[in-house]
């Protein structure tokens, strides 16, 4: 017979036995079949960041069969979709307040309803959807590309400061929509508020004004004082070039574009050598 102290050692053997093979289980770890991804892109004063799960087509016909059309989908796999907004957008022309939203979307063959859902929990439980935590929903058009998506991809497309296109991607079908940040007031306040303190940032407040068509000749007077600060900063004369050809003045442009060049020689900066080369040709014309 087994005495006591024999039977508690085969007890404790038996019990760590177990511990162990349930521990090793524990740490086994596979791929996940539709893996999380998380794409962040710096847009307009903030960002717009998109949460989402990757499903592969796996020589499935998408659209139709896995992803059914007229029904709400999770527009990926596992939770739903995440999109957050840093600030104030416009979605296809209409309002939408920054913050999280779930992305929900119904295929169609020849349009995509898109829905910003403002309920973060409801994930895949797409049956339990209700339209009145719908906070925007917009139609687009989905478009065949040459090329195969495998893996369900959301990018950001055609990326201007206050533009850009979030594009969903799978097998041959890409459904974008249009986001816009209207921050030109914000900027013009902002550069109003900064130009009358002391220490002014001349330069980007004249590059802010020629690249959006504002006052030409504020823009020339903040390039000037600029340039007086640093006289052989190239990039500031070169701005000054552009300025000054925007204004129709090709003599003033012609002038300051051939100091501009001299300095950008002397620095080695080839670059610049051949933006203001680009700005005698057009000079020219």
């Amino acid at each position: 017979m087994i005495n006591f102290t024999k039977r508690m050692a085969l007890t404790v053997a038996a019990v760590s036995t177990i511990a162990t093979a349930s521990m090793n289980a524990q740490q086994l770890k596979t791929p996940a079949p539709s893996p999380l991804q998380t794409i962040k892109q710096a847009f307009a004063l903030t960002d717009v960041t998109v949460e989402y799960s990757r499903p592969g087509a796996k020589g499935r016909t998408v659209y139709g069969d896995v992803v059914p059309f007229g029904k709400t989908w999770r527009t990926g796999a596992n939770g739903a979709t995440k999109i957050t907004f840093g600030e104030d957008v416009k979605i296809e022309g209409n309002d939408l307040k920054a913050g999280t939203y779930a992305l929900y979307s119904v295929p169609n063959k020849d349009s995509w309803d898109i829905m910003f859902y403002k309920d973060l929990t409801l994930g895949g439980d797409v049956g339990s959807y209700k339209a009145e935590n719908e906070v925007l929903k917009v139609k687009v058009k989905p478009q065949s590309v040459s090329d195969n998506m495998e893996t369900f991809t959301i990018q950001f497309d055609d990326v201007k400061p206050t533009t850009m296109n979030v594009s969903l991607v799978w097998e041959k079908t890409k459904v974008s929509f249009g986001i816009k940040a209207d921050i030109d007031t914000k900027i013009m306040a902002n550069i109003e508020k900064v130009m009358a303190a002391d220490a002014r940032p001349y330069y980007s407040a004249a590059s802010y004004y020629y690249e959006n068509d504002k006052d030409l000749k504020q823009a020339l007077t903040w390039i000037d004082k600029a340039a007086e600060i640093n006289p052989k900063a190239y990039w500031v004369v070169t701005l000054k070039a552009k300025i000054q050809l925007k204004m129709k003045d090709n003599k003033g442009a012609t002038e300051t574009a051939n100091k501009a060049m001299t300095l950008a020689k002397a620095d080695g900066d080839d670059a610049y050598v051949k933006i203001n080369e680009k700005i005698l040709a057009d000079a020219k014309k």
